[in-house]
């Protein structure tokens, strides 16, 4: 059974977020077990599982992303990572459809080399950081000793990305932050946070290749720091765009590998493009 690593979000290898694939045999997926044990074995952000599904359905092929602790409901680097082997090996062309758990996701490659993924718009719930005497919330302290930095604003996303969105004062902050990850992985325990924090500021340079920047924090699901988020953006584009007036931006992940993805919101969804490169192809050993 063939597995590959492909860099996602990335135009050259080492750079990027790196992300497991193996494209199973027609049918039912294998055993949740068995997944997650390779996943741990992989022991990347995520590695996807797909299978293809039968013709004349809403989608092309089924998708499942596995951290190397537990099942995730999205991830943009393993989908983007999956559509790349799919291309790239001749087993799909033009547009594909991914049946996972926030529906249908597409992606679609174009003659550049770079893919386009179609995924759900995460909606915003801004939370409040003082109470009406000005009082810092246990929100506001918790998250100010786990970055080491007061934040700005804070939001919360749906379910099925599960993250709080912290604003901080700039470009410089978050690129300096050094978390405490116990006490961010704390947060999810008080119900203040399910998957992790994505942090952002707007680009300190509005002419340097980007418009905003952030890092994705997600040690309650075994991830430290994800080095390029695709989901996260998701959030980011709807909230920068509100801010900056504008539908189609850039941003950049400033994780120690930094990826770049494009965003444009069209309706109720969110295009995220990107490139990506296999850097590894291999044989898995233990069959299901």
């Amino acid at each position: 059974m063939r597995i590959r690593i492909v860099d996602a979000f990335a135009d050259r290898p080492f750079t990027g977020n790196p992300a497991g694939v193996l494209l199973l045999e027609s049918g039912a997926f294998p055993d949740d077990g068995w997944l997650q044990a390779v996943a741990a074995e992989v022991n990347l952000s995520e590695t996807a599982f797909a299978h293809p599904l039968p013709p004349g359905g809403d989608a092309d092929w089924a998708l499942r992303w596995f951290t190397p602790l537990t099942e995730v409901g999205m991830c943009g680097h393993a989908t983007l990572a999956t559509a790349h082997v799919l291309h790239s090996t001749g087993r799909a062309g033009g547009a594909l459809r991914f049946a996972a758990r926030p529906g249908v996701l597409g992606a679609e490659a174009h003659e550049d080399g770079s893919i386009t993924l179609d995924f759900p718009t995460s909606p915003l719930t801004p939370l409040a950081l003082s109470g009406p005497e000005g009082i810092a919330t246990p929100l506001n302290a918790s998250l100010t000793t786990a970055l080491g930095t007061e934040p700005v604003s804070v939001h919360d996303t749906s379910a099925d990305v599960g993250d709080l969105l912290v604003e901080v004062a700039d470009e410089r902050t978050v690129r300096s932050l050094a978390p405490d990850f116990a006490a961010l992985k704390g947060l999810s325990g008080q119900g203040l946070s399910g998957r992790g924090v994505i942090v952002t500021a707007a680009a300190e340079d509005p002419d340097g290749g980007y418009d905003f920047v952030s890092r994705g924090f997600f040690p309650g699901v075994g991830i430290d720091e994800d080095p390029v988020t695709g989901s996260a953006h998701t959030v980011l584009a709807p909230f920068w765009s509100a801010r900056l007036g504008r539908t189609e931006l850039t941003g950049l992940q400033a994780s120690a590998r930094t990826g770049l993805v494009r965003t444009a919101l069209r309706g109720g969804r969110t295009l995220l493009s990107g490139r990506a490169v296999t850097v590894i192809d291999g044989e898995l050993l233990t069959a299901p």
